[in-house]
């Protein structure tokens, strides 16, 4: 297409599952401008194959893999996707990012972007090639792990494809299931059981087909130099202990969340420091794929096991969240959530809320217990195969606490039914809000009010409606990483964060673009999810905290008294949703004549 901007096909593919055909769709370029790529062009891709309200788990809702103009080009970091749908956990958006070399070579199949609709008769395998789409069955490799499926695809189709692929608990419709490619996972949400719920196992995907730049000789000298910089100082911290460095850093300040969120330190968390495992643990460092930072660190709990990757949020929500101090539970704990295909912070945090509902008499669980590694284990077979409590918790905590009742949907920990992170709301009150009225629910990526709390320009412990503004910049700043798309790890590296996106932009697409302008398609992507999801029947209520974070302090430790009221937030959110020009109670029209 003559006038496709550097950087992009401007095609799409469409797969319908159910007929087995697939047609070529072009991307107008001003819509890719408008929208960049990955989340934001995967927003604008929804609202148009989602017309109306829809189930997620029908064969109408569509399972997007969108790429951007950066992904094959030098600039480090690069090689990133985002698989995106309507959550079955949450009734709302989600885009879930992942790096791996299926970015590179899904975008060499020629497209923009892979919308899959439709149901599959029987378990299937979608392929894609530049000039074909075919599907084989998946019957041999159903109710295999994620990657014993994808090797064995790999060694059927050639070492040429990358796959991604789903577990067990895609395959039994797991509210959390993720999709797993590479050995790295997307999927906070659900994607998985979307996927699942199309009988499809695995996409592979291989191609050849490149996309030019604007300024090749600029882009490679600057790629070059953002090379040299994310090997530097600003990184060094998670090259050196990964994001695991925050454990200690969070339970120091009293904002790590333990035995569900009842406690805001865990006593033990020196046992599961990275300090200390890689002491008792060999240890190995690797990178995501076209990545120069490094921040990849590898545990094993046993000499020649394939080993398992460790994160702060898969160590806070299988560890202190369960109350387990074991590192070696933690880390069969977290190979466990890899292999059967399920997000961590879901897994742990349903699992959280069972314990205390178990310990409280709400549930019959006898060793459902905080600190009982044993039970851990045991409960994430149960729920990746929904097999007694199992299926009750495989619905995570929100709609698990529906059915249970008894007062337990007070201390359920989630933000329209997604679990919470590994950030105590109680004592970081711009992440608060950032969780309250997020389009995904309670996420620590689409806002980064975090990195606010964690500065100097706000009390932390205190918030105000002056801490709006710096919110809503966070989370607009990650707006636009996630449709470049970029790791969040850059942050820091960047001088002015916005002016490097538009530069970045300019080389690889030609397009003038300055900051301001970067600004206007933040707002416009923001925008557009909540657009989504309003059409998908969101309502201001689901703009909050579950109780026990609006009517209880942090009971000791570092941050004893520390509260958060209803009133206060409400005065944050009215605030917030002002600043984004929507109305006061959060729509962004006059809902009384949207009808």
């Amino acid at each position: 297409m003559s006038d496709t901007p550097h950087g992009y096909h401007g095609r799409y593919l469409h797969v319908d599952l159910s007929t087995q055909r697939s047609v070529v769709r072009e991307l107008p370029a001003d819509v890719l401008q408008q929208h960049i790529g990955g989340s934001g062009l995967g927003t604008w891709l929804l609202q148009q194959h989602t017309p109306h309200e829809i189930d997620p788990l029908t064969p109408d809702s569509p399972l997007l893999f969108v790429f951007s103009p950066l992904i094959g080009s030098p600039l480090t970091t690069s090689a990133k996707f985002a698989v995106m749908a309507k959550s079955p956990l949450t009734q709302r958006i989600n885009d879930s990012l992942s790096s791996s070399h299926f970015a590179i070579a899904g975008k060499k199949t020629g497209h923009d972007a892979i919308v899959i609709t439709g149901h599959a008769d029987s378990p299937a395998c979608l392929i894609i090639e530049p000039e074909s789409v075919r599907f084989e069955s998946a019957d041999d490799v159903w109710g295999l792990s994620s990657q014993q499926a994808a090797n064995q695809i790999r060694i059927r189709l050639g070492k040429q494809f990358h796959i991604a692929s789903i577990g067990p608990a895609g395959e039994h419709l797991v509210r959390y299931a993720t999709i797993s490619n590479d050995g790295r996972h997307a999927g906070r949400g659900g994607l998985g059981a979307v996927m699942g719920s199309k009988n499809l196992k695995a996409v592979a995907v291989t191609g050849d087909r490149l996309t030019t730049y604007a300024h090749s000789d600029e882009l490679i000298a600057y790629s070059k130099d953002l090379s040299r910089k994310s090997f530097g100082p600003a990184t060094a911290k998670y090259r050196e202990l990964g994001t695991v460095s925050n454990l200690l850093t969070f339970n120091r300040l009293g904002t790590l969340p333990t035995r569900n969120f009842q406690q805001s330190e865990f006593a033990e968390a020196e046992r599961l420091a990275p300090e200390t495992m890689s002491v008792t643990h060999d240890r190995t460092r690797a990178s995501c794929a076209a990545c120069t930072i490094g921040c990849e660190h590898i545990f094993h709990v046993s000499p020649g096991d394939k080993g398992v990757r460790m994160e702060y949020e898969n160590l806070f929500a299988l560890g202190p969240l369960c109350g387990i101090s074991h590192p070696d539970t933690v880390l069969c704990a977290s190979a466990l959530c890899d292999e059967l295909g399920l997000d961590t912070i879901s897994a742990g945090g349903t699992i959280a809320f069972a314990m205390e509902c178990a310990e409280r008499g709400l549930i019959d669980a006898p060793d459902l217990r905080f600190g009982n590694g044993d039970a851990l284990l045991q409960t994430l077979h149960l729920l990746a195969h929904r097999e007694g409590l199992g299926d009750l918790l495989a619905e995570g905590s929100r709609l698990a606490s529906q059915q249970i009742g008894q007062g337990s949907e007070d201390f359920a920990p989630h933000v329209k039914g997604l679990e919470l992170p590994g950030y105590e709301p109680r004592t970081l009150q711009t992440m608060a809000l950032g969780f309250a009225v997020g389009t995904r629910g309670a996420d620590h990526n689409r806002s980064g009010a975090y990195q606010v709390d964690f500065s100097d320009k706000v009390d932390r412990l205190l918030a105000t409606p002056g801490d709006v503004t710096l919110a809503i910049e966070t989370e607009n700043e990650a707006a636009l990483m996630d449709s470049l798309i970029l790791c969040k790890f850059l942050r820091g590296v960047f001088d002015d964060r916005l002016a490097a996106m538009a530069e970045m932009l300019h080389l690889v697409t030609g397009w003038d673009i300055d900051v301001a302008e970067l600004q206007e398609t933040a707002t416009r992507i923001v925008n557009a999810k909540k657009d989504y999801n309003i059409r998908q029947g969101w309502t201001p209520d689901e703009d909050t905290l579950p109780k026990r974070f609006l009517t209880q302090a942090i009971p000791n430790g570092e941050s004893a008294g520390a509260a958060l009221t209803e009133e206060t937030l409400k005065r944050q959110i009215e605030a917030y949703n002002l600043a984004r020009g929507w109305t006061p109670d959060g729509y962004i029209f006059d809902h009384e004549s949207a009808s």
